[in-house]
């Protein structure tokens, strides 16, 4: 067969290759294991959205739009309004607002028809961070441009260096996938961080993605968002010239099976990428639509999130302390911990301690020097109850 090269070279998912690494390794008996490896949150939504789909049941049998119902719609903004200080003609549902089925989709179209073929008479650039969240990638080859890695190392404060994109660099920059907090380290990009990156994006006409989907799953700051700092930049009126930002009920909401999110930003862009929408992508089904508009209404039990993150982080923080360059993050809910080797440390959780993580080069790219930032590193998931969460770092600490 002649099979498109970029398929060809795709490189293997994540957890196929944990799933790889631990053929053959049979953890101990008489433990039962503990799964930190995959970002799923383990607590229950709101049950109220239980009544809420029941309630909506007559809808499942219509198409639904492919921009979210206009309710979903003014949900999203009313909740931008709320989160970010924004007044409430800063956010037009109608052009700044997509809905979409899971932001792992729509961070994958975008770059897919936004990416020219040629910028400044060369081949495009879509610059991410290393490590980074495997569909910034996979999107950024299936667009034919060319990735551009950005080490987001503990030298950098784990967030590319914007300082380290020079001048021939821009000139071919078409697209930056930033994401804060981040994932996997947990670290915020502040508003001045922000103000940068979007000052480049605008002088160098690129277009900057920022994934902000744990924005309300943080520890005690209340992470800064990009279109709060279009509006303190640009006045009322803005249009988010530039910039385009993600956002999720899988991890705000515990909804990770709602596949429900939303993109927001550049009118121009929501403008196009909605007609591009309306041929290819899915829509979402309307009772998910009445309960996401639900949960977007609703900040009341966010709060139970994060306090629920933060009490497993202080149980880690209580058992780790220093070790393994410990850090407590400021956003998100994983632990980024420095083993030495991350695939070896890996395969001796699974074995001696019945503990399944992932090992940190699976979130990044090795260069052609062999250097692969996340290699020395394992993520755990902190998604469990804290009981559970406390006995795997019992156990993690007594075997490495």
């Amino acid at each position: 067969m002649n099979i498109n090269p970029r398929l060809s070279t795709l490189p293997d998912y994540p957890f196929d290759k944990l799933r790889t690494l631990l053929t053959g390794i049979e953890p101990c008996e008489g433990v039962s294991p503990i799964i930190l490896s995959v970002g799923e949150p383990q607590r229950p939504v709101p049950g109220w959205v239980r009544d809420i789909i029941s309630d909506n049941f007559h809808t499942w049998n219509k198409y639904p739009s492919y921009k979210g119902s206009p309710q979903l719609r003014q949900a999203i903004a009313g909740w931008l309004q709320r989160r970010y200080g924004l007044n409430v003609h800063d956010v037009d549902p109608q052009r700044h607002v997509l809905a979409c089925c899971g932001t792992r989709e729509a961070l994958y179209l975008l770059p897919t028809w936004l990416v020219p073929e040629h910028k400044n008479a060369q081949r495009p650039l879509v610059a991410l961070p290393n490590p980074f969240y495997h569909v910034y990638g996979t999107a950024a080859q299936a667009s034919g441009a060319q990735c551009h890695y950005m080490p987001a190392t503990a030298e950098t404060g784990f967030l590319p260096d914007l300082a380290t994109l020079d001048l021939e660099t821009l000139s071919r920059l078409s697209l930056l996938f930033l994401c804060t907090p981040s994932n996997p380290q947990g670290t915020l990009a502040d508003t001045a961080y922000l103000k940068k990156a979007i000052s480049l994006a605008r002088d160098h006409d690129f277009i900057l993605c920022v994934d902000e989907c744990y924005a309300d799953v943080y520890d005690k700051i209340a992470p800064a968002g990009a279109l709060q700092v279009c509006r303190e930049m640009d006045g009322s009126g803005t249009d988010y010239k530039n910039v385009i930002v993600f956002h999720s009920l899988s991890k705000r909401s515990n909804g990770a099976g709602l596949r429900s999110g939303f993109f927001a930003g550049d009118a121009e862009i929501i403008k196009h990428h909605g007609r591009f929408r309306s041929y290819i992508a899915a829509s979402m089904p309307l009772p998910i639509d009445a309960a996401s508009t639900a949960l977007w209404n609703d900040d009341a039990h966010t709060n139970d999130i994060r306090a629920f993150y933060s009490r497993n982080f202080q149980v880690a923080e209580n058992i780790l302390g220093k070790r393994f360059g410990f850090f407590r993050p400021a956003g998100g809910f994983f632990l980024w911990l420095h083993v030495g080797d991350g695939e070896k440390a890996c395969q001796t959780l699974w074995r001696e301690a019945a503990i399944k993580v992932l090992p940190g080069a699976y979130m990044a790219h090795t260069d052609r020097g062999g250097f692969n930032p996340g290699a020395p590193y394992i993520r755990l998931a902190l998604v469990d109850d804290e009981n559970i969460i406390g006995e795997a770092c019992e156990r993690l600490v007594k075997v490495l």
